[in-house]
């Protein structure tokens, strides 16, 4: 319990994701755009989480292991990608971190407050490949992507070679990059997309949808 004459710190749901970048303007327009992907979700004004942009990914991890002793009210959720192919039907994405990691899942840490982006987030920009379409212009190649709808089975080096593949021609923007346009890209894609074709990040979002049910029941 907090004492009286204590400063109580609000209650909030704070997304702890990987990527972002290393610099502040980097971070912020990745948590610009995050919140416009949130937003096409349903998720805005109360229903909205704070978000922070950590980095690499295991500074998400020390990030939300240490959240609780900043903000003890908090609600903390952290979003990595799982570099690997992973079965939420038979193993949890905390026994999957453990064994590709070395994470342990922190004390009081539930299983819903840990989620995987399969096996990165550019299976999330191949789900949507019009939003590709319309970022690239007429030049992007949308045959060189993956022929196949169940993305979390596409291995990061392929996503990231396909991607390469289809945007090499694409004047004035050039390749896909890694931050250059994976920040701008998003914002652009549609959550509904996503869902549809990802298991995990069906369940992310369904889980982020009750989280906040319940925090604005309780503010």
């Amino acid at each position: 319990m907090v004492a009286k004459n204590q400063k109580e710190k609000p209650r909030e749901v704070k997304l702890f994701i990987e990527g972002g970048g290393d610099s502040a303007s980097q971070q912020r327009k990745f948590r610009e755009n995050f919140h416009k992907l949130l937003s096409k979700a349903g998720f805005k004004g109360r229903s909205r989480p704070s978000i922070l942009a950590c980095g690499g990914r295991n500074f998400a991890y020390k990030d939300f292991c240490s959240y609780p002793k900043v903000n003890p009210l908090g609600h903390g959720i952290l979003l990595v990608d799982s570099e690997a192919p992973v079965d939420i039907n038979t193993k949890s994405p905390w026994e999957h971190l453990k064994t590709r990691d070395g994470w342990s899942q922190p004390p009081n840490a539930s299983d819903e407050q840990c989620h995987l982006m399969v096996q990165c987030m550019e299976a999330w920009f191949i789900a949507d490949s019009e939003a590709l379409k319309i970022f690239y212009g007429p030049l992007f190649k949308e045959n060189k992507l993956p022929k196949r709808s169940d993305v979390e089975n596409i291995s990061k080096a392929s996503l990231f070679s396909s991607l390469e593949a289809a945007t090499r021609e694409c004047n004035p923007k050039g390749s896909y990059s890694k931050g250059k346009h994976s920040f701008d890209l998003i914002g652009r894609i549609n959550p509904d997309k996503i869902r549809a074709v990802s298991d995990c990040a069906e369940r992310f979002f369904s889980t982020l949808e009750e989280v906040m049910k319940q925090h604005r029941q309780e503010g």
